[in-house]
């Protein structure tokens, strides 16, 4: 049975476009240098993932990941909301610096600035064939889209997939359109249709969401084959649209775990890193691929989300779980922005090893700069080279003093301070007993902390993207 309907500022200068193009131009000859792989899941839980604890979804081939790599316990996304999330991770930098963007809709003409440097971006100098695969969620205009952001090719939904279509969207020729929808139609957007893009045209309306995973993994394939073939080294993104709300899985998945439909998606999506790391063995290149799987933020706290009562079995969750941490999507809470991660390089990082220093997705770009020998951007960002991390290397300590939840909270070391109350992680993981009062002299440390950090991202903070003008604030009548 279906179950789909489950739950139901600046503008672009000309110079930064000819940049781009010119370094694109320039680049060099990368079949030297190492693969890197992103699998970014959009609203995943802490516990779920075999490798990290879950009692009912199977993760066979992560878990086969955290076996071959390193698992990191204490990683964290740098915002509870997909937006400013993945903005974080496309640019190194914390999301107030790049434009502090919320959650972006159809209606939104903001996006994340091109003459901000992306991974992406950063690696073309080197040769690198790019391609981003999945839920992009940075900008729906043409101006933001991955294609004016380093990226060759671009195939997904380009926000979360329970929006609509936005108004003007470029419609491909042979654009497939299903359930019984029209041109006409499409001027009167509906919420959970979402359209289906390649590069910059909509090939698709509504997008099959039922097959979305399965149809991104192909593409994915494609793509490392391709890239191979054309004797060029890669670097793949793919934000995966599941398990964000609506849910869907394909029939073969649909129903195969024991914590609902949610679970299938992660069960689905496992199958799907499964097929990427067969390719990469069957070409002969997992020996020299970075593979870093993680998530943009928690799961969403949901009504019900104790048991799925259709079923009627106490122990198939309909959410996701973030246990053992306090919190959920939204939120600042552990359970909010610290995600399941598991990283895998084969006789480069250490099997089997689980890594418990701080570290975030802020720190992907420097890092993958570190190890492909890209030069850095030249504006200022907020992550740091964790390989010495990743290696295990002897000694290697988080290279953060001090890691920001958005500007509401700070941790360093062991001590988090949000909200004028203080934890230790080291034996509170949940954040149940605040020890401020025992502590004054710490609070007072991580307060001046998290003060000098709001100032900084006040007075450096970079524009967003916008085309046309700020939209007018509708007057309010007066009381």
């Amino acid at each position: 049975m279906n179950r789909r309907h489950f739950l139901k500022t600046v503008g672009i200068s000309a110079a930064a476009l000819a940049s781009a193009t010119c370094r694109h131009a320039l680049a060099a000859d990368s079949k030297d240098k190492p693969n890197f792989i992103i699998i970014f899941i959009d609203d995943q839980g802490y516990q779920d993932l075999g490798c990290f604890g879950s009692p009912n979804i199977k993760t066979p081939n992560i878990d086969q990941m955290a076996k071959d790599g390193m698992r990191f316990t204490d990683f964290y996304s740098a915002a509870s909301v997909c937006t400013p999330s993945r903005a974080a991770l496309m640019t190194g930098c914390y999301p107030e610096r790049v434009g502090n963007l919320g959650v972006l809709f159809p209606r939104n003409n903001t996006g994340l600035n091109p003459e901000e440097t992306t991974i992406a971006k950063m690696l073309k100098p080197l040769g690198y064939a790019t391609a981003c695969v999945g839920k992009w969620h940075l900008g729906h205009l043409k101006e933001f889209l991955p294609t004016s952001h380093g990226f060759d090719s671009y195939y997904g939904i380009p926000y979360s997939n329970d929006m609509t279509i936005a108004a003007n969207m470029k419609l491909a020729k042979d654009i497939v359109l299903r359930e019984n929808e029209t041109p006409e139609t499409l001027k009167k957007p509906k919420r959970n249709l979402v359209p289906l893009m390649r590069d910059e045209e909509v090939i698709e309306y509504p997008a099959d969401q039922n097959t979305l995973t399965k149809r991104y993994t192909q593409e994915a394939i494609g793509f490392i084959k391709k890239s191979k073939g054309d004797g060029k080294s890669f670097f793949l993104y793919m934000p995966h649209t599941m398990p964000h709300i609506p849910l869907y899985a394909s029939p073969e998945f649909e129903g195969s775990s024991d914590a609902g439909l949610y679970g299938d998606c992660i069960q689905e999506i496992d199958w799907s890193v499964g097929e990427i790391i067969k390719t990469l063995k069957t070409e002969g290149i997992d020996k020299n691929t970075f593979i870093v799987y993680t998530s943009d933020n928690g799961p969403w706290n949901l009504r019900g989300n104790k048991t799925d009562k259709v079923k009627g079995n106490k122990n198939r969750r309909i959410g996701g779980s973030a246990l053992p941490l306090k919190g959920w999507k939204f939120q600042k809470w552990e359970g909010g922005m610290r995600e399941p991660t598991v990283m895998c390089w084969p006789g480069r990082i250490p099997a089997g090893k689980v890594c418990k220093e701080l570290a975030g997705t802020i720190d992907m770009l420097p890092t993958i700069a570190a190890l492909s020998g890209a030069k850095l951007p030249e504006k200022k960002i907020d992550g740091k080279d964790i390989t010495p991390l990743i290696e295990a290397r002897r000694g290697a300590k988080t290279p953060h003093e001090a890691y920001f939840y958005r500007t509401k909270g700070v941790r360093s070391g062991n001590w988090k301070f949000i909200e004028n109350k203080l934890f230790d992680l080291s034996k509170d993981i949940s954040e149940s007993k605040n020890l401020a009062a025992d502590n004054p002299e710490v609070v007072d440390r991580l307060k001046k902390l998290l003060e000098a950090h709001k100032a900084e991202m006040s007075k450096e903070k970079r524009p967003c993207g916008r085309v046309g003008a700020a939209p007018q604030k509708k007057k309010g009548k007066k009381k």
